[in-house]
């Protein structure tokens, strides 16, 4: 049996040792006669060239894309889902309201529950007291389709109180960057990104 003692300095250096203290000090070590330690050097870290690290980074962020794509379009087929909107066009050729508030913009599909929401806040209270208009009813004759190039296609209706939307939702392949069409009076058109999403009542 051997004796070997190795100051807290050396073990502190390599890593080994997860608290730091000012004083040095001795870790007194038993072990076998055959059993030899080394103290390792650790290995130069990879310096990387500019474009290594773009590719790099060009490859995280498409990985981040198809999990977020992912995500998106498992919500979609299971009917738990929000369209967070952050900019909305209001008729066909109408004007484009963009920095809106995520909170208060929105499609939310919660199986057979569904809820459409626009808010402007610019002084006129509109039918919500937002500066707009908020639609809740009943999702029915939802159709999913996956397009050739990746897209998620989602057709559903929503009835309300005021009547009948017919609603277009397309999530962009390999994104989920989403455009939503609303048709049943004037056409609204919501772009901005689908989350899975499920409310208190549908957890």
């Amino acid at each position: 049996m051997k004796r070997i003692l190795f100051t807290l300095s050396a073990l502190m250096a390599l890593g080994l040792c997860a608290t730091a203290q000012t004083n040095s000090a001795e870790v007194d070590i038993e072990t076998t006669d055959d059993v030899k330690l080394e103290i390792i050097t650790p290995a130069e870290p990879v310096q990387e060239t500019k474009e290594e690290i773009k590719a790099r980074e060009k490859r995280l962020r498409e990985f981040n894309d198809d999990v977020a794509y992912a995500k998106a379009s498992n919500s979609m087929r299971r009917g738990y889902f929000v369209l967070v909107a952050d900019n909305i066009q209001i008729g066909p050729t109408g004007y484009r309201h963009y920095a809106l508030n995520n909170n208060s913009n929105f499609i939310l599909v919660q199986s057979d529950d569904g809820i459409i929401q626009y808010a402007f806040n610019m002084g006129d209270p509109g039918l919500n007291g937002l500066g707009g208009w908020t639609g809740k009813g009943t999702v029915r004759d939802k159709k999913l389709q996956y397009k050739d190039n990746g897209d998620v296609f989602m057709q559903f209706k929503l009835v309300t109180k005021y009547g009948t939307l017919d609603v277009d939702v397309t999530l962009f392949h390999n994104s989920k960057r989403a455009m939503a069409y609303i048709y049943g009076g004037t056409q609204i058109v919501m772009y901005g990104e689908i989350l899975p999403y499920r409310d208190k009542e549908h957890r």
